[in-house]
């Protein structure tokens, strides 16, 4: 069998990757960065950014009974030439607490037992540390509490260090706190609540602390009982730590060219890609000196792929992130009363930004402050730094396949209160992309706009058009559908660029500008306004990027007035 580094999709043990040989992206510079920013710290997240892998390295590292590996796991990397002086000195007390779950009424007991059978395997991991019949007695202790503490009092009597790593530690909390409300996870974060407790128990217990999540929600109402933690989660040393950057990528793909894996060019698989998954930026204080970041989990997704069947994916988002889209409905609809979270998703889909701040920490009660939502879409990465607006931030839409989410939540709320046929715009799409037919596909949004009043019923005014649109556009196979896209000097409403690298057949490519006019509007008004989209929609064809991103196609301007909720004018305008 041909021997080459694999793609590693979907595995997180360090050592399986290591001992497999397969493809590593080398972030073990970042060991000696954490060394010196604390002793205990806390990192928050967006899935799929190689937080498991990492933190699976970290444990390598630092685990004494892997020191006698050590140079075979670390062979290449960039720590191996630049040990610290902690290298495989702990004892490594590792948690997952995504493997916690179940009922409420079950979620004391599976955490109590999960913890349990961690902390044996601990006991029979690290027994030589202590006395023949260590993991005997640790497992001995009825909870996992007693056992920790028995673990502890023997640490500390035979000199031993001990490192806890936590992986996923808001995992179940924020799963009550979408699905059982506020009041069920705040006993168990506040007061005697189980989950509190276990982290006040691990204060002065540990020589170092590192936990990672995706919310920052479980942490502040923890402090009052652990209160030790350093957030470093917006630190711009720590901005590009997980996830992959541009030239972590062109690495990767020169690899597999070089071994034939991969036949295409580099830069045409560069300029596929970055569109989709590239353009996150955690840290304020990297938006001028970092690079962007790409999602490491669709760019795997991506080149495995590629690999295997010589083509992109024929769906460029990889259809395990639907669990994420899952999780941002539910933080829509945290309380039940989600009306200003839909409007500000209908506001970031039609313009692809916010403008807003960040907080770094808050409380669970503090959910349903309208503020507070924009931070969680931050978070969960629905929401990138793009840009600072004086004060404050400029959050934007990272790419496509977070793009999509937003257009997918808008049709699932339309077609809720009343359903949208879709099924019928896929020859129109294709017939507008191939044969330069754009009436019919026009002509059937418009039509499903006016007659579907669940549009209307959840966004007021010019928007529901707007957002409308989006989210069949975002339907179009053909096209990389972009809102307010800026063509010189001017934001055109809509650009579909023609995605050639994929539908290579396509032959036209559209701008569309849509107006809205008053009701009551003059024949003179609707015509002055028709003029200036005309002579508007003429300027964005002229600039010089136009020529570029449309390629060998033929360019079509549309404009459209409406008038209420009905077509008042529509017509294709010669540049």
């Amino acid at each position: 069998m041909e021997q080459f580094k694999r793609i590693p999709y979907g595995i997180s043990n360090f050592k399986q990757l290591r001992r497999e040989d397969l493809y590593f992206v080398d972030k073990s510079r970042y060991i000696q960065k954490l060394e010196q920013a604390g002793h205990f710290l806390f990192l928050i997240r967006p899935r799929r950014f190689g937080k498991s892998i990492f933190l699976n390295m970290l444990r390598a590292y630092y685990d004494l009974n892997d020191a006698k590996d050590y140079d075979t796991l670390f062979d290449g990397l960039w720590i191996k030439e630049h040990p610290t002086p902690e290298k495989g000195i702990y004892q490594v007390v590792y948690f997952d607490f995504s493997r916690v779950g179940g009922s409420i009424d079950e979620l004391s007991k599976n955490f109590n037992e999960y913890c349990g059978m961690m902390l044996e395997s601990f006991a029979d991991r690290y027994e030589s540390c202590y006395y023949e019949g260590f993991a005997r007695d640790v497992k001995a202790k009825e909870t996992a509490r007693y056992k920790l503490n028995y673990i502890d009092e023997k640490a500390k009597e035979y000199g031993c260090r001990l490192y806890l790593i936590i992986d996923e530690y808001d995992n179940f909390t924020n799963a009550v706190l979408n699905e059982q409300g506020e009041k069920i996870y705040h006993a168990l974060t506040h007061a005697t609540g189980f989950y509190r407790e276990t982290f006040k128990q691990y204060k002065g217990m540990f020589d170092r602390i590192l936990m990672l999540g995706v919310s920052p929600v479980t942490m502040d109402d923890l402090t009052s009982g652990y209160n030790i933690a350093t957030n470093i989660t917006m630190r711009p040393e720590f901005n590009m730590m997980l996830g992959f950057s541009e030239t972590d990528v062109r690495e990767m793909i020169r690899y597999y060219r070089s071994i034939g894996k991969i036949t295409r060019e580099e830069e045409d698989i560069v300029e596929e890609m970055k569109p989709w998954y590239d353009n996150y930026c955690f840290a304020e204080d990297s938006l001028d000196t970092d690079p962007k970041m790409f999602n490491c989990d669709m760019v795997l997704y991506f080149i495995n792929n590629l690999i295997q069947s010589g083509r992109s994916p024929k769906q460029m988002i990889d259809p395990n992130t639907r669990t994420d889209y899952g999780k941002l409905k539910k933080l829509i609809r945290f309380d039940g009363t989600s009306t200003y979270r839909t409007s500000l998703i209908n506001e970031i889909a039609q313009k692809g930004y916010t403008i807003g701040n960040i907080e770094e920490s808050f409380p669970a009660e503090s959910l349903t402050k309208q503020e507070m939502f924009v931070s969680l879409l931050f978070y969960y990465g629905m929401l990138t730094i793009s840009d600072r607006m004086g004060a404050m931030l400029k959050l934007g839409i990272p790419n496509n396949n977070v793009r999509c989410q937003y257009y997918d939540y808008l049709l699932e709320e339309y077609n809720n209160i009343q359903s949208i046929n879709t099924s019928s715009l896929q020859m129109p799409y294709y017939e507008a992309a191939v044969e330069g037919n754009w009436r019919s596909m026009m002509d059937i949004m418009l039509t499903m706009y006016s007659e579907s009043s669940s549009v209307r019923s959840l966004i007021e005014g010019e928007r529901n058009l707007q957002g409308f649109m989006n989210a069949l556009l975002n339907l179009n196979p053909y096209y990389l559908t972009a809102p307010e896209v800026e063509l010189n000097h001017g934001y055109c409403d809509f650009f579909l660029m023609p995605d050639l690298m994929r539908y290579p057949m396509i032959k036209h490519s559209y701008i569309l500008e849509l107006k809205y006019l008053k009701t009551d509007a003059t024949e003179t008004e609707a015509r002055k306004q028709w003029d200036e989209a005309v002579a508007q929609i003429k300027q964005y064809a002229q600039g010089r990027v136009v020529n570029k991103l449309v390629g060998p196609t033929q360019l079509h301007l549309i404009v459209v007035q409406m008038r209420g909720f009905g077509v008042n004018m529509l017509g294709e305008v010669t540049s």
